[in-house]
């Protein structure tokens, strides 16, 4: 991402209906909030978007961008992450972090031994999981992003403290 203060919060996954509407799923804690963050824009962030919600719908909400008035146009655009400033966001308490603040977080076990790097943040509705990568690790592993498996993320350190669940790494652990 070219720019580090732009946060992920909604994706455009394709047209609704043929009068340039979107469907696109939210990424927000509640999820209506994603149109009152201002403009989003683009991963690079040089495109911005005025997005307005028409209406909820299964997986999201029916969108309206403004200068998009027909199916292709909206069609164009399926795929595109969009993103808003980290300054527009609310303040976390202490203990919840943004997603995008947990990836490339290193990740040592108790004893102080790195067993790899934070490359994903995936939430399948039952709670989040870390995926982590490292030389010792021959795809990723995920970790439950709990307070028994994870009970240190230090940001300012970039890194976090594991005692993770019996099985969850391999025997063998390295740097990146």
């Amino acid at each position: 991402m070219a720019d580090n203060n732009l946060i992920c919060i909604a994706a455009i996954i394709g047209a609704f209906g043929i009068k340039g509407e979107l469907r696109v799923k939210s990424f927000c804690a509640e999820p209506s909030d994603l149109a009152s963050y201002g403009p989003l824009f683009n991963e690079d962030g040089d495109e911005s978007y005025d997005l307005r919600i028409v209406s909820p719908i299964k997986g999201g909400f029916s969108c309206r961008i403004k200068g998009v008035q027909y199916k292709d146009q909206a069609d164009a655009l399926k795929g595109i992450q969009l993103y808003t400033n980290r300054a527009n966001l609310p303040s976390l308490p202490d203990d919840e972090y943004y997603h995008s603040d947990l990836v490339d977080l290193d990740v040592y076990d108790t004893g102080g031994e790195k067993l790899g790097y934070i490359t994903a943040v995936h939430d399948h509705g039952a709670g989040d999981f870390l995926e982590i990568a490292g030389k010792g690790i021959k795809n990723t592993v995920l970790l439950p992003f709990t307070l028994d498996a994870v009970p240190t993320v230090d940001l300012k350190a970039g890194r976090i403290i594991t005692d993770p669940p019996q099985g969850v790494f391999p025997e063998a652990k390295d740097e990146r």
